[in-house]
Parts: C-alpha cells; sequence; structure tokens
C-alpha cells in the first residue's frame, strides 16, 4: 500500500490528467457544462500537485474548484447561453413573422409561397384562399409547411 502512495505522490498529475481527460469528454457528450466544471477542478489539481502539494490538499483543491465553478460560474455561463435575441435566431425560428409571396393560390389545405429566396409548401392559417402574388406573413412553421397568413396588400415583384 505504501508503494501505491509513494506513485500517487510522484506521478499524481497523471491521475488528474486522466480525470481531467475523462471529465472533458463525458462533458463533449453531454452538454450541460457540469463535468466540465468538474474537468476545470481536476485541472487545479493537477497543477497543484505540480508544486509537491500533499495528495488530501489536491483533493480538496479538486473539491473546492469544482464547487465554485458549479455554484458561480456554471449558472452564469448557463443563463449567457439560453439568452437569445431576435439576430440569434437561426432556420425556422427566423422565418417566423417573414413576409413571403404566394406563387400559387394558398388554402387551407395547399399552396406554394417564395419566403427569403427559398420555396415553401403552405397552408392559410385561418382556411380563406389567397391568390397568387399576394404579399403573406408566416404564422408559424408545421414539419415543412408554413402557415401563412394575409399581409394586406398585393405584391408583384418577386423575391
Amino acid at each position: 500500500m505504501q508503494e501505491v502512495y509513494e506513485w500517487m505522490l510522484s506521478y499524481g498529475w497523471a491521475l488528474w490528467l486522466v480525470l481531467f481527460l475523462g471529465f472533458a469528454a463525458v462533458e463533449a457528450l453531454t452538454l450541460d457544462l457540469f463535468f466540465g466544471m468538474l474537468s476545470v477542478g481536476s485541472l487545479a489539481a493537477m497543477l497543484s500537485s505540480f508544486f509537491a502539494v500533499p495528495l488530501f490538499l489536491q483533493v480538496v483543491v479538486f473539491a473546492v474548484v469544482s464547487v465554485l465553478m458549479i455554484g458561480v460560474i456554471r449558472p452564469l455561463a448557463l443563463k449567457h447561453l439560453q439568452h437569445t435575441s431576435k439576430d440569434q435566431l437561426s432556420n425556422v425560428d427566423r422565418i417566423v413573422g417573414a413576409p413571403a409571396l404566394t406563387l400559387e393560390s394558398v388554402t387551407g389545405s395547399s399552396g406554394l409561397v417564395k419566403i427569403g429566396g427559398d420555396t415553401w409548401t403552405a397552408r392559410s392559417v385561418d382556411g380563406s384562399s389567397l391568390p397568387a402574388g399576394v404579399e403573406v406573413s408566416v404564422a408559424r412553421i408545421e414539419g415543412a409547411t408554413a402557415l401563412v397568413q394575409a399581409a394586406g396588400t398585393e405584391k408583384t415583384a418577386s423575391y
């Protein structure tokens, strides 16, 4: 048992490195910012092992840094990542509310519209018939179909 303890004192940094890489790998799979915080704690403990800090203090460094990262940094990072603005919207979220041009008559069951240069299948939200060449706005997206509503003005220019 003494040999294992002596080995850990000499090569403890290797154990912390393995923990660091393991936590980082799990974080890459889960993306919940929990294991990343533990990974930073392992890195701090590994750095402390380079300064010949006793093993029990390395464990304390790991625990303290990990708890601080989970309690302070993680909530701030999650808040920052979850905050979105209109400029940060992507894909379908960006289309909702956008203007569109009916390419053919749009009814409650079928139709085609052009949204930002792309042709989409469409239906009217209220089931009314919208003739071709009318500017509409996208109310929502259901699957690959845009649900549109009349914008109130005729549009003859192409998108």
